[in-house]
């Protein structure tokens, strides 16, 4: 990856202050302090409970940890190993159905048990669940869904990463050393974490969850023997009031989630994990844990959450929130990297609203990026969203321009409005500026699902028809070769001589909520100039007739 800058600019990222390069900077420090620190492959870890459809959130911790990754190849010029391990702890128990997938009623049958045995409800049945035919993909339970769902979008992104199944890393024997010593220091490990409870969850409490031989259900109980020497421990079964003996290892247990995050710290010698704002305490927690297994906890970086447009956090069980799918739909996935990049420690809403913005936004940056310095173009989130090698892009509009192209035009497919961008751009082609078509194609999509809807067009104001039959009259006279500016400044002198020389910008306002049935919208201007001066006038008489009001 490093071959991605110059040797010089190399150099230049040990000063840039990109949040990626304090990240790496802390965590080339914490492995400099550590035994053995500057020899050891470096492990970036991201963990992932598939109880749900993997959601935003869950992207956002693995494209924002390979950020860090990537900008600490480069501080150490690609001399030390790296690997990210996205991790799913697949063999948690099922504690709740989520709101937003199929077949709840049957799901409800598997609470408790470990994940990769819930079947998987994306089926076509009128049943039982059959033999050989589910839909969407015909996985073996819901955590290989969720799991498969989540590596295509990982993949679709490019990341670079080794998936980890939590059933698989138990019963291979992966774990096995660490929950031996895990049983070893079993009174430390109490020790830290019962302080935290109340005296009730004290009472019932361990950390290791015995998966039932006779339920398969992942049992919350406490133990009534430890035997570190054979490597085993016993509980009461709920149900029988039966002692069992099991072992530990082979997937015989597996550990509550803050002990089990400490395990997979120590085991897997992880040395950078993010977590969100609300894990801090637990973060604490297991890093104690962490300690008295032996091993060092991993550098780390608390983020803010992402809410819903109710100000919520959002969760996979809710299934409030963005899908990735979703946003896919509407947007490119470079944009969606960019707004995970942008203020990761500020809590951000994550809502359909925000996906014109991220769009323009990203596209600025990179329209920036080939004429800056080298110092700013590490400052740049391109350069992060592309781990260095941005693409060239030339765009003649914005996206947001598109939005209102396709609502003044009511257009539906893709011919229409490259007809209307080749008056901007006559050379334009889908083949010269395919970022372009892409983004054609995303406009008529979240056109049609957000904006259409909720259009409200009203009639002007007898004042705002004044304003209106002058701009009206003013393009009837403008030259046939007027630009966007030219056309900006006969808007303002409209409005400027028909009542809103003090107050222009509720002229605008009136525009939008007039002629295009929104409370804002684009530099009008550039709106006239890629629609067209006849097409614009055509709008304004129809609006003045009171027709687009009506047919709303």
């Amino acid at each position: 990856m490093t071959n991605a800058i110059a040797p010089a600019e190399i150099a230049i990222a040990a000063e840039a202050r990109a949040w990626p390069f304090e990240e790496a900077r802390r965590l080339i420090k914490r492995l400099d302090a550590l035994a053995g620190g500057k020899d050891k492959t470096v492990v970036f870890e991201t963990g992932y409970g598939p109880s749900g459809l993997p959601h935003i959130g869950t992207f956002g911790e693995v494209a924002r940890t390979s950020m860090v990754r990537h900008a600490f190849e480069v501080l150490t010029e690609g001399r030390r190993k790296t690997r990210l391990i996205c991790f799913s702890d697949d063999m948690d128990g099922f504690r709740k159905v989520p709101g937003n997938v199929p077949n709840q009623e049957m799901l409800a049958n598997y609470l408790d048990v470990p994940l990769s045995r819930v079947p998987d409800p994306f089926f076509e049945a009128d049943g039982d669940m059959p033999s050989g035919n589910r839909a969407a993909g015909k996985f073996e339970s819901f955590a290989h869904h969720n799991n498969a769902r989540l590596r295509r979008f990982l993949d679709q992104f490019g990341f670079e990463y080794e998936f980890f199944s939590a059933t698989e890393a138990y019963t291979s024997g992966m774990m096995d050393a660490t929950l031996l010593r895990m049983l070893e220091v079993y009174d430390k490990v109490m020790e830290i974490i019962l302080p935290t409870f109340g005296p009730e969850r004290r009472a019932t409490y361990s950390p290791f969850l015995p998966i039932s031989p006779r339920t398969g259900k992942v049992l919350y109980v406490p133990m009534v023997e430890r035997n570190a020497s054979k490597g085993t421990i016993v509980y009461i079964d709920p149900d029988t009031g039966e002692k069992v003996e099991t072992t530990v290892t082979g997937g015989a247990v597996k550990c509550q989630w803050k002990a089990d995050w400490a395990l997979r710290w120590t085991a897997l010698g992880v040395d950078y994990e993010m977590a969100g704002k609300d894990l801090i305490d637990s973060v604490t927690l297991s890093s104690k844990i962490c300690r008295a297994l032996g091993g060092t906890p991993p550098e780390g970086f608390n983020y803010e959450l992402f809410l819903d447009e109710n100000g919520q956090k959002i969760s996979k069980s809710k299934g409030n929130g963005l899908t990735i799918e979703e946003w896919l739909t509407y947007a490119s996935p470079e944009s969606l990297s960019l707004y995970m990049f942008q203020k990761p420690k500020t809590a951000k809403r994550l809502y359909f609203d925000v996906i014109p913005r991220a769009v323009d936004e990203y596209l600025t940056f990179l329209a920036k990026y080939p004429a800056e310095e080298p110092k700013g173009r590490l400052e740049n989130p391109i350069w992060h969203i592309h781990s260095g090698h941005p693409p060239a892009a030339e765009l003649p509009i914005s996206f947001g321009l598109l939005l209102n192209l396709v609502s003044a035009s009511n257009a539906h497919d893709k011919a229409v409005l490259w007809g209307f961008i080749r008056r901007h751009a006559p050379d334009a082609t889908a083949e010269r500026y395919p970022l372009l078509d892409q983004l054609v194609g995303y406009a008529i999509a979240y056109y049609d699902a957000f904006v259409k809807p909720e259009k409200t067009f009203r009639a002007p104001t007898p004042e705002e028809r004044t304003a209106l039959e002058a701009l009206d009259a003013a393009l009837a006279d403008a030259p046939a070769e007027a630009g966007a500016e030219q056309l900006q400044n006969i808007v303002y002198e409209a409005g400027k001589a028909n009542g809103f020389a003090d107050s222009l910008r509720q002229w605008f306002q009136a525009i939008y909520e007039v002629l295009l049935g929104q409370t804002q919208g684009p530099r009008f201007g550039s709106f006239i100039e890629l629609y067209g001066v006849a097409e614009t006038r055509a709008l304004i008489g129809k609006a003045l007739k009171g027709e687009l009001a009506k047919a709303a």
